[in-house]
């Protein structure tokens, strides 16, 4: 086997290199043999052949739930995948404090809130939160950062002008809800309204999350970052300081250079 690291990768499901795939959706089909069937060509169409219906459930009268198996032959080309990579060291919650301590010479303000109906509020709790996640406290823990939580189903304008009033120097929305591209149309509404409410280049820092966004869509929501799924407290922490802080003294940097990434 060559050494050389494989650029062009298929699915692995059984054995290596099978293609076996697993998928799962729900059709507005009573439970029935023949929509195991309607499954299965779907499956067919979305190129797993042969498709085969492992799991079928109602759910309710008219609908049903799907899990089905099965080989695709598509080729993932590594080579033209395009990720947004992390520009900044991962910091301790120690070197977040000293760095606003020493660099912005005061508390760095954050607000959060979960806008429009949206009432999950486990997204922006996990990184405001003290009891944070991923055995990473949140953004309440650091000493030298002051967290306005504002809770769920925020309206717009009362969180600009909440922000205004706690002069936020970042701004974190969460948004979990996502029926009918709805924390796209929310994002796109908040970022609208701070531009409309700040002079050019006075903003806050808007950072949007939650488990369906598309992490290169900031400059299309019109925020200046956007986090997924899984993101801890600790990466938000060192954005901010990355994004928001003068940028760091030679011996600073020196002890942050080459950090390993996570």
């Amino acid at each position: 086997m060559s050494a050389k690291k494989a650029t062009v990768v298929r699915p692995y499901g059984d054995t290596t290199g099978d293609g076996m795939v697993q998928v799962s959706f729900t059709l507005p089909v009573p439970h029935s043999k023949r929509a195991e069937g309607a499954a299965a060509q779907l499956a067919e169409k979305m190129g797993i052949s042969p498709a085969l219906v492992v799991h079928s459930k109602p759910m309710g009268p008219d609908f049903t739930f799907f899990v089905v198996y099965g080989p695709v032959h598509h080729l993932v080309d590594l080579s033209a995948v395009h990720v947004v990579e992390r520009e900044y060291p991962l910091l301790s919650a120690k070197e977040v404090n000293a760095a606003v301590k020493s660099r912005l010479r005061r508390k760095l303000v954050v607000v959060g809130a979960c806008i429009g109906t949206d009432a999950h509020t486990v997204g922006i709790d996990a990184i405001l939160n003290i009891k944070g996640f991923a055995g990473e406290k949140g953004l309440e823990y650091y000493r030298e950062v002051r967290v306005v939580n504002l809770g769920a189903q925020v309206l717009v304008p009362d969180l600009v002008e909440r922000a205004r009033a706690e002069k936020a120097d970042a701004v974190l929305v969460s948004q979990v809800v996502t029926q009918k591209d709805a924390h796209l149309h929310n994002s796109r509404e908040m970022s609208a309204a701070f531009r409309e409410a700040y002079p050019a280049g006075k903003r806050p820092l808007l950072v949007v999350g939650g488990p369906r966004f598309a992490e290169g869509a900031a400059a299309d929501l019109g925020v200046d970052r956007v986090f997924g799924k899984g993101t801890t407290p600790g990466e938000v922490a060192s954005y901010l300081v990355h994004a928001l802080l003068p940028a760091p003294a030679p011996a600073e940097a020196a002890r942050t250079t080459g950090r390993k990434s996570a």
